[in-house]
């Protein structure tokens, strides 16, 4: 009976041991879990990373865009040759005593 009782208790010293073992192991796989794939974990901060270099790429491209287009307000204001060369173009506007001369457009297989 007494060989029986040291068998119980080194068995159940054992599943302890184990147990002892797995707690912390769990926890620590938990925890890594979150880490990684949480709402705040590595994943998310990758992606938002990229995202706000993304961005950063959009805000630089409308910032130049936007110089451009303060120089041609300006140059609209100030420039009356370029105020002048847009009339021109994109309104057909002409001067008095102007005469314009149009002329059908070719294709080159003609030639």
């Amino acid at each position: 009976m007494l060989l029986s009782s040291r068998r119980g208790s080194i068995a159940c010293g054992g599943f302890m041991r184990k147990r002892m073992f797995l707690i912390p192991a769990g926890v620590i796989i938990f925890i890594l879990f979150f880490t990684v794939f949480g709402d705040r974990g590595l994943l998310r901060i990758y992606h938002l990373s990229k995202e706000k270099k993304e961005i950063q790429g959009n805000l630089e491209t409308l910032k130049s865009e936007n110089e451009k287009l303060k120089r041609e307000i300006e140059a609209l204001r100030t420039d009356r040759r370029y105020l002048e060369s847009i009339a021109r173009r994109d309104f057909g506007l002409v001067r008095q005593n102007e005469v314009i001369y149009q002329f059908p457009v070719q294709d080159k297989k003609e030639k």
